[in-house]
């Protein structure tokens, strides 16, 4: 039992050491993340629409 009251008093004293994003560096960080996913999202799918375009014309 011991070793685990260590370990919690470790995990806490690390815990207090981490410097912790402010409110508005998680909201842009969010931003970035919404922006990125939509921008690779919309390349992947004009990248799908362009190779079926190209593989129908090649079975036809």
């Amino acid at each position: 039992m011991g070793r685990v009251i260590d370990f919690l008093r470790e995990a806490r004293g690390e815990l207090k050491k981490v410097a912790w994003p402010t409110r508005q560096q998680v909201w842009y960080s969010t931003l970035v993340v919404l922006f990125v996913t939509f921008a690779v999202s919309a390349y992947l799918g004009l990248v799908d629409a362009v190779l079926t375009g190209l593989l129908r014309g090649v079975v036809r």
